[in-house]
């Protein structure tokens, strides 16, 4: 069994869309932000000494070898993620991991079996699970006024041109967690297996970077142990929408549909009610009331680059990930101290993570159904 830490003392490493997440750690009554790691030293310096961060490095090994480090949260690019999360538990560090888990089978059993043979807890970082519009489906879920769960359907649609790296041509389905997430979330399922259909072609000069000319990817999810199935799509490049994470449950007694814009209401069906009465526009409320008072502010504001306005394209086109980000870090913390969920775990973040690269796999073969693998699947 793992021993619980009263006070983890959290290393961040990366620190573009990483740098929002140390005000939240700094401020957590029950967690120390330990260190920093970049392996820019500019940048490192200037990120340390605007949050007042003196153990800094730029050298991921070096960090791995402190002995006063006992997690490390980490938000490098998304092909490091992998390497970067193996070398932290092999090294005795707990894990935090912004999503996707891995880009490969392999790399997700890998980190599967060394938290179990470690004992080591990893965490992904999904936004989409602890943000307000989830956390509110989830308490009607949870309190029975959704009745019997009888359909989900998820997407994330984004505009991806003019990022740099790795994002050109990427597949759609490579990166689904943030519409996979929430459908096994609701009810901490998981996938069996799934059949995924392509659809249009994006410019021909990004099909090579992947061997794909996809420009939608829909899967249908089919739940494990369950009557419950899931859709789920997703779109990266020439595809005329805003952007758009959404997330619509349907039960026998209620549904919740998300706006087709964004910052609009969502829409609350109840059943049985007289036709005109069934749909109900719902501001959805904020849930920083689950939180320490010394991070709950973080859900709504002051969160990058503290007063000067600074903000990561992830979060201004992200929406504010929902204010999700101080809820990350209290799960992160108490989960370490002994007293949390810590979801997705490792085998329910490798679930989710493969849900999206076997469905890409099921659209290069023309929808043909591909099944999770058994160690994916807790039960």
């Amino acid at each position: 069994m793992t021993t619980p830490i009263e006070k983890p003392r959290v290393a961040i490493i990366g620190l573009g869309f990483g740098a929002e997440f140390i005000p939240i750690y700094q401020h957590h009554p029950n967690a120390e932000m330990s260190a920093i790691c970049q392996r820019n030293p500019e940048s490192l310096k200037e990120i340390g000494d605007k949050f007042g961060i003196e153990k800094r490095f730029t050298d991921y090994d070096e960090l791995l070898a402190d002995p006063d480090i006992d997690a490390v949260h980490i938000n490098t690019p998304i092909p490091d993620h992998a390497e970067h999360t193996l070398k932290a538990m092999k090294a005795g560090k707990h894990v935090a991991c912004t999503v996707p888990m891995a880009t490969s089978e392999e790399d997700c059993k890998a980190i599967v079996e060394l938290s179990a043979e470690t004992g080591l807890h990893y965490m992904m970082m999904e936004t989409v699970v602890y943000a307000r519009e989830f956390l509110y489906m989830k308490e009607l879920h949870d309190t029975g006024e959704l009745g019997k769960l009888q359909f989900l359907k998820a997407s994330h649609q984004q505009d991806m041109d003019g990022w740099p790296g790795y994002w050109p041509g990427l597949p759609p389905m490579h990166y689904a967690t943030h519409c996979v997430g929430p459908v096994l979330g609701l009810a901490r399922n998981e996938a069996e297996y799934v059949s995924c259909f392509p659809s249009g072609t994006i410019r021909e000069e990004m099909h090579d970077c992947y061997g794909s000319p996809f420009a939608v990817e829909t899967t249908h999810i089919k739940f494990a142990n369950s009557d419950l199935s899931a859709q789920v799509y997703r779109s990266l490049f020439d595809v005329a929408r805003q952007y758009r994470e959404s997330f619509e449950v349907y039960g026998s007694k209620k549904a919740v549909e998300w706006p087709l814009i964004e910052g609009n209401p969502l829409v609350v069906h109840t059943a049985k009610k007289p036709e005109p009465e069934i749909p109900m526009e719902k501001e959805c409320p904020d849930y920083g009331f689950l939180l320490p008072d010394e991070i709950a502010p973080f859900t709504t504001g002051g969160v990058y680059g503290g007063d000067d306005g600074e903000e990561h394209l992830s979060f201004t086109q992200g929406a504010g990930h929902g204010g999700s980000h101080p809820h990350l870090v209290h799960q992160f913390v108490e989960l370490l101290r002994g007293d949390g969920e810590g979801y997705p775990n490792a085998v329910q973040s490798a679930n989710i993570t493969l849900c999206g690269i076997l469905a890409h796999e099921s659209a290069q073969k023309g929808g043909e159904l591909v099944r999770l693998p058994e160690w994916s699947l807790s039960s």
